[in-house]
């Protein structure tokens, strides 16, 4: 293979991580840059540069680099902007795609980061040889990637896929996004503190999280409670396992796929989450999928998923 590496990009709204890959998946070098800190789009990249271009050469130079793949908030694979991202320092649209592959000389795509999730998993992790399935990510929001036919859905405009904001309590808790009882509101790990706080607030029964400042209480807190056997951090897991899993019935629906895979920090949980996820899937799926559809979490190596997941992309450049 004349070039044997790619490099895999993952931006945060605080720090950027990046690293060179091999067509095995082994991160073979990486390292970081502060997001946050750079109002300038123009001084970022200067500073990307400069750090990645030692791991460049390290792998032997830029002609043993593919390409760069990118996965960032609300990255638009067809056009290589990131557009209108809340929480990155450059507001309207980058051209982040086009400003990367005249700095580097190499071809850069993007993508947002779920989907580079999605087709990580697919290249490196537990959906190899999948050609449908649906990646749902766990973290601070709730956000997802649908492969159909081995093949990513972007829909018309590269956005396809937003599943984390599809309504699932009518009138529910207000969303980041604007709109009332988006998915991330209940099943992603603020969603969890969430369910925390309001429990507390409205129950008199003792919990160990009373120990705890209701506002500072995290995912975290509520999993350590629920291991020492806490009646109300345990019932907290049964019930945002039951809103992803009469969610994820729906997405059963709309694509039949052959697994759910998930990933991100509520995955750390184990069953305290898998097991009211798959129950109530089950039971609210028509009977044709019905104990059908397997859930899994991701196989990836946490600490290189987001690295590994943008890294994907770029082997797919001619």
């Amino acid at each position: 293979m004349n070039k044997p590496y790619v490099i895999g990009i993952d931006m945060g709204g605080t720090n950027t991580v990046f690293g060179v890959v091999d067509a095995r998946g082994n991160v073979l070098s990486k390292s970081a840059v502060k997001t946050a800190t750079h109002s300038d789009i123009n001084l970022y990249i200067d500073d990307l540069y400069n750090e990645l271009i030692k791991l460049i050469d390290e792998a032997g130079g830029k002609d043993k680099i593919k390409g760069i793949g990118v996965g960032a908030p609300n990255g638009n694979y067809y056009t290589g902007r990131i557009e209108f991202a809340p929480n990155l320092p450059w507001k309207g649209q980058i051209p982040f795609a086009e400003l990367m592959s005249a700095k580097f000389g190499i071809p850069t795509v993007l993508t947002n980061d779920a989907n580079a999730a999605a087709i990580g998993e697919m290249t490196y992790g537990a959906a190899r040889g999948m050609k449908h399935f649906i990646m749902i990510t766990l973290g601070t929001g709730v956000g997802s990637g649908i492969v159909i036919d081995g093949k990513l859905v972007y829909g018309h405009d590269g956005f396809a896929g937003e599943l984390g904001h599809t309504t699932a309590i009518r009138n529910g808790r207000k969303c980041g996004c604007g709109k009332s009882g988006c998915l991330e509101t209940y099943a992603s790990a603020t969603g969890v503190a969430r369910t925390a706080r309001e429990i507390l607030e409205l129950r008199k029964e003792s919990s160990l999280l009373r120990n705890l400042p209701t506002d500072d209480i995290t995912s975290k807190d509520v999993y350590d409670a629920a291991i020492d056997g806490d009646a109300i951090a345990l019932e907290i897991f049964e019930y945002t396992g039951k809103i992803l899993g009469e969610s994820l019935a729906d997405f059963v629906a709309f694509s039949a796929p052959e697994a759910i895979v998930l990933f991100g920090g509520l995955t750390k949980s184990g069953d305290l989450i898998l097991k009211p996820i798959i129950e109530h899937m089950n039971s609210n799926v028509l009977p044709l999928w019905r104990d059908k559809v397997k859930v899994m979490f991701s196989e990836l190596k946490e600490a290189d998923a987001a690295i590994l997941g943008a890294s994907a992309l770029a082997w797919e450049l001619k």
